[in-house]
């Protein structure tokens, strides 16, 4: 990943912090691997124009930097709520994990806009690379198929809170900022 984690803490369920050294960031980077390799799905929540909470279940692409590519039509409720507002969190977990099992998932805070042009074409790539049948699923659609309309939408997300019980003990968060090399223009 090109992406790193620095001010790495450990926090019990009640928020008191967890005496000791917190996890390492090769700890970290292995357990958010390991999350979103697991599945494609994600739960983006976005805010409305009157302040309101909206959330999404869609499919995510990541680059290596943790960018998230999520492609969606931009009349949707929560393509319009990012256009107005890009402030965004999104949820990355495998549904069928039993309750008494460990837990296993991420929580990543950032902000999120409609790519255009070559960063378009970056996010069609990544997204590709992924999901190998989206080719042949944009080829087929039909004229006047609303999917047509369908955007790119990229989530650079600033912070995670991990749960990842078999690595950080249980109910133990983890929480990160995320650092990369270079920002987009549009998230300085």
């Amino acid at each position: 990943m090109a992406a790193s984690f620095q001010n790495i803490s450990a926090t019990a369920i009640d928020g008191a912090p967890i005496a000791g050294e917190p996890p390492s960031a090769d700890r970290v980077s292995r357990s958010v691997a390991r999350v979103l390799e697991a599945t494609g799905l994600c739960a983006w929540a976005t805010v409305t124009e009157q302040g309101g909470a909206h959330i999404n279940i869609g499919y995510f692409a990541q680059s290596a930097d943790l960018h998230f590519y999520l492609l969606s039509h931009p009349g949707s409720l929560h393509c319009r709520n990012v256009a107005t507002n890009a402030s965004m969190a999104v949820a990355v977990f495998v549904s069928p994990q039993d309750w008494t099992a460990p837990g296993r998932g991420i929580q990543l805070f950032g902000s999120c806009m409609e790519v255009e042009g070559e960063d378009a074409r970056e996010a069609e790539r990544v997204y590709e690379h992924r999901y190998a049948a989206y080719a042949q699923w944009k080829a087929a659609l039909k004229p006047g198929d609303p999917a047509r309309q369908y955007r790119f939408y990229r989530f650079v997300p600033e912070r995670v809170k991990i749960l990842d019980e078999a690595e950080f003990g249980d109910a133990v968060f983890v929480q990160a900022a995320i650092v990369r090399d270079h920002f987009p223009n549009a998230y300085r």
